[in-house]
């Protein structure tokens, strides 16, 4: 694994342990409200990361575990990160994103690991702040 392909994977672990975290303090309030289990094991948690992970995005283009590798998601043009690009970004990485590298799994081999298919698909860029090196995936 790359460097940059690292420190992400590092970020969305931190990510979902800070949403886990924020989940577990909004079922203990859900649960006398709502008695369907598939409520609080599917939807609770996706909710939860994907309004956590929205907020911070649109805010500043980091989220905690982003900020705390030294990683920023940009627009491949520079501009700010519209509502739909994030959108589409989580909506793709937690469906087809996998599906879609192990499907041509030689492909990112060839580009180290550093082009991940929800940032192609929603035109994002990820940098490293440190050495600010842009991965372009398109």
């Amino acid at each position: 694994m790359e460097s940059i392909t690292k420190k992400r994977a590092i970020a969305f672990l931190m990510d979902t342990a800070i949403s886990t975290a924020v989940t577990l303090g909004v079922e203990y309030f859900l649960r006398k409200k709502v008695k369907n289990e598939v409520v609080h094991t599917l939807v609770t948690p996706t909710a939860m990361l994907w309004a956590l992970e929205y907020a911070q995005l649109r805010k500043n283009g980091q989220t905690i575990g982003y900020k705390a590798m030294g990683l920023v998601l940009e627009h491949e043009e520079g501009h700010e990160l519209s509502d739909r690009q994030i959108i589409k970004r989580m909506a793709y990485r937690d469906t087809i994103s996998s599906f879609h590298y192990l499907k041509s799994r030689q492909a990112f081999e060839q580009q180290q690991g550093q082009c991940l298919p929800h940032d192609s698909f929603a035109g994002t860029v990820v940098k490293e702040k440190k050495r600010i090196a842009e991965i372009n995936c398109r």
